[in-house]
């Protein structure tokens, strides 16, 4: 915001207090009008409120409108091609690369942008497990960006550790600032660039606050994995009898539901690190999908909507009650609640467990032919890690329509992957084998035939068949082997219908189903293509056999 009346706002008396002595001249930041220094959420309230960023509803949370970006703007991402990382980042379509001539002219100009005006800074951690964690610092526009911050990432705990803060990387966001692709070198007026070697995130023209959630990510997936640590775009939980799991999966197939198990403790439902002693939260909250959110069915993340502190983005509301309307899709489908992880009250404090008992890797089949559930051998759970075969729902990256579209996202996190592939499978492999894990290929997509035919997988039968991996007992029952894939189906689970154990019997046309499950195949065999240099030979073979 630039304060061009220079009216005083209400918290700028306070806006110093938790000054951190490095300082933003730091950054090349001069001259902005006023610095908010790492306000807590009621003074980001009050100034949100202030400034009329947001409005507030029933409940207390915030409810914040992102413009034209209501999702990911994952084709204007771009890393700074530079000598001392080049060599580890995987170059492509997630990792486009960008000149450092133009990262710093960029930068001098959104230097020039910052003065005047109003930011909002805070000093955070990426990191659960200190001897991994990471300081950050995130400079925003906008007032309720900076409480997105505050919920998504890990606090310092005094006024003193404030004071001493000295990020390792720095994100700058700047929504009012829009690049110019023919100066600026970017894919359009949008911009997420990094630079590993200056340690600095930009990021422009958009408000999506999952952008500066990402983006830290995207650094943890670069640093973590040079230090032996897996990165993983996963959840995490930990039953009562100390046996976490891990669930890896794209936006829209299920992490955060599954994982929000009142039977179990969160460890946390996005974003996670794997080390020798176990796995921890890179986070301290979550960024939940809350279109059509059922207090039955996710009581866990429902009650968060109505809380103070909760940042909603793009839900529907109605400005005379103020009450939200969780099932209006009309600015978009995906819908976010941000908040802290404390607020899901069967959240592990600490953010940390020991090492998995199991791996669910996660698809949304929106073909309607993969089975619902498939133990994996360790080979076979490195293909499907590699492969990170999913079908992307509406509304969670620029351009998507109403139908999900079939893709391969490597990793279960592709966009967000910095090494190749095979670096992160190589880091997995080692772990499963050394701590005995247990791989399931879990489909919360489609039964009786593909999208707006059939009907998705009834979220009582995921847990169902959930339930049972977990606690053991779905290793009991019979299983077949499936002749395409080779994975292990089981035929039965107590409480799911035989028609949803063997996805071809809801199918009318039984010649159907075995095309479109030859032709899913053939698309794995076709994209698995892309990563057959430098993958081990065993795991190549553990695809499906047409």
């Amino acid at each position: 915001m630039k304060n061009i009346l220079d009216i005083r706002t209400p918290a700028e008396g306070e806006a110093s207090a938790r000054k951190a002595d490095y300082g933003l001249a730091n950054h090349g930041l001069s001259n902005v009008r006023m610095a908010y220094w790492n306000l807590p959420g009621e003074a980001l309230y009050e100034e949100i409120a202030f400034r009329r960023e947001a409005r507030i509803v029933a409940g207390g949370p915030v409810v914040a409108h992102t413009g034209k970006h209501t999702g990911r703007a994952a084709s204007d991402k771009a890393v700074v091609k530079e000598s001392s990382s080049e060599g580890h980042v995987w170059w492509g379509p997630y990792n486009r690369p960008y000149s450092p001539e133009k990262f710093n002219d960029l930068f001098n100009r959104l230097q020039g942008y910052f003065q005047d005006r109003d930011v909002f800074v805070q000093d955070v951690y990426a990191g659960a497990d200190p001897a991994y964690r990471v300081p950050v610092r995130i400079v925003t526009e906008h007032a309720w960006q900076s409480l997105f911050v505050r919920n998504m990432f890990i606090l310092p705990q005094s006024l003193e550790e404030y004071r001493r803060h000295v990020p390792d990387f720095t994100v700058l966001v700047a929504p009012g600032f829009q690049g110019f692709p023919p100066i600026d070198g970017t894919n359009a007026g949008t911009f997420i660039a990094l630079s590993f070697a200056q340690q600095l995130c930009l990021i422009g023209n958009t408000e999506y606050a999952g952008e500066i959630k990402k983006s830290v990510f995207t650094v943890l997936n670069y640093l973590l994995p040079l230090q032996g640590v897996l990165s993983m775009h996963a959840s995490a939980n930990v039953g009562t009898g100390g046996d976490p799991a891990l669930f890896f999966g794209l936006s829209g197939t299920g992490k955060t539901t599954l994982s929000a198990d009142p039977k179990r403790s969160l460890i946390g439902d996005d974003e996670h690190g794997w080390s020798d002693e176990g796995v921890f939260n890179i986070e301290g909250g979550c960024y939940a999908k809350v279109i059509q959110l059922s207090a039955q069915a996710e009581p866990e993340i429902f009650a968060t909507t109505h809380r103070f502190g909760t940042i909603l983005e793009n839900v529907v509301f109605d400005p005379v009650t103020r009450k939200i309307d969780l099932d209006d899709e009309r600015i978009t489908e995906n819908t976010r609640g941000s908040y802290p992880l404390e607020f899901i009250a069967n959240a592990v404090p600490d953010k940390r467990a020991g090492h998995p008992k199991n791996i669910i890797f996660l698809t949304c089949d929106a073909q309607g032919v993969l089975p619902p559930i498939a133990r994996l051998t360790p080979d076979q759970a490195l293909y499907q890690f590699i492969s990170g075969y999913t079908s992307k729902v509406a509304g969670t990256e620029v351009g998507l329509g109403k139908e999900p579209e079939l893709t391969f996202s490597p990793c279960f996190g592709g966009p967000f992957m910095v090494h190749h592939p095979a670096f992160y499978a190589d880091l997995l492999k080692k772990k499963i084998e050394r701590y005995g894990v247990s791989c399931w290929l879990l489909n919360t997509g489609w039964v009786g035939g593909p999208y707006n035919v059939g009907k998705r997988i009834s979220i009582r039968y995921t847990r169902a068949l959930l339930d049972a991996a977990l606690d053991g007992s779905l290793h009991a029952v019979a299983y077949r082997k499936d002749p395409v894939f080779g994975f292990e189906v089981p035929t039965t689970c107590p409480g799911v219908p035989d028609s949803v154990m063997d996805p071809s019997s809801s199918w009318p046309d039984k010649a159907l189903y075995t095309n479109r499950y030859r032709q899913l195949a053939a698309r794995f065999v076709e994209n698995f293509k892309r990563f057959e240099e430098g993958c081990a030979p065993e795991v190549i073979a553990a695809g499906p056999r047409l």
